[in-house]
C-alpha cells in the first residue's frame, strides 16, 4: 500500500513518514501543494494525506481539483486549525476524513485503514493474544469471554502493542503514537497508563500479558 504525504512541516512529515513505513506502508512524502497535487495525479497511491495550510496551493485546492478531474483516491485532511467549519469545507470539497493535530499515530493508522477498506467489504481486523482480543473498530476488548472497559487512550496503548505483539515497543515510540508527536508533557504518563491496563487486563484473571522489557519499552505475550 503507498501513500502519499502532503505536509509543509518537514520534521512532521518525516515523522509521519517513519511511523507509517514501520506499519508496512510504502511512502512518498512532499512539502508543499503544487508538488503534492503533480504527485497525487501521476502515482497510483492507496491514499494521500493532504495537510490543509500548505505553500503554492493548499489542501482544500487539491482536493476540489482532485475531485473536479474524477481523481477518487481517499484523502485524510490534517491541519491546526480548529472547528466544524474547516471540517465541513474539506468534506465538502470530497475530502474522506479529517484529523486535528496534534494526532497519534495509532489514530493516523486506523483512519487510513478504514479509508482503504471502504467498499472493498473487507472485515476488521481484531487483534489476538492468547485469550485476549481487542477489536478496534467495536472498540471492545475480551479476556476469554469476558468483556474489559477500556477508555479510549487505554484502548489506543493497547492497541499499539498487541498490533505489534511480540515485539517489544520502544517507549518513546509508544509515546509518539498514542500522545502523538508534539507531546511536550511528562514522559512517565507511558508508565501511568500501562499501571491501568495491568490493573484491568491482567491482575483479575491471573494474567501477566503487558511485560516490562527495562531500558527498552514495553510488549505483549501470551
Amino acid at each position: 500500500m503507498r501513500i502519499l504525504v502532503v505536509e509543509d512541516e518537514q520534521r512532521l512529515a518525516t515523522a509521519i513518514q517513519h511511523g507509517l513505513e514501520a506499519e508496512g506502508f510504502s511512502v512518498d512524502a512532499v512539502y508543499d501543494g503544487l508538488d503534492g497535487l503533480w504527485r497525487a495525479r501521476e502515482g497510483l497511491y492507496s491514499a494521500v494525506v493532504l495537510d490543509i495550510m500548505l505553500p503554492g496551493m493548499n489542501g482544500y485546492e487539491i482536493c476540489r481539483t482532485l475531485r473536479a478531474e474524477d481523481n477518487w483516491v481517499p484523502i485524510l485532511m490534517l491541519t491546526a486549525k480548529d472547528g466544524e467549519y474547516d471540517e465541513a469545507e474539506g468534506l465538502d470539497l470530497g475530502a474522506d476524513d479529517y484529523l486535528r493535530k496534534p494526532f497519534s499515530l495509532v489514530v493516523l493508522v486506523a483512519r487510513l485503514r478504514t479509508l482503504m477498506r471502504r467498499g472493498q467489504g473487507q472485515p476488521s481486523l481484531v487483534l489476538e493474544v492468547g485469550d485476549l482480543s481487542l477489536d478496534p473498530s467495536t472498540r471492545r476488548c475480551l479476556r476469554g469471554d469476558t468483556d474489559i472497559e477500556l477508555t479510549p487512550r487505554e484502548l489506543v496503548v493497547l492497541q499499539t502493542l498487541m498490533s505489534r505483539a511480540p515485539e517489544v515497543v520502544p517507549k518513546q515510540e509508544l509515546l509518539h503514537a498514542v500522545w502523538g508527536f508534539d507531546f511536550d508533557g511528562d514522559p512517565n504518563i507511558v508508565e501511568v497508563y500501562i499501571g491501568y491496563l495491568r490493573r484491568k487486563i491482567d491482575r483479575p484473571f491471573g494474567a501477566r500479558s503487558i511485560r516490562t522489557v527495562r531500558g527498552v519499552g514495553y510488549q505483549v505475550t501470551r
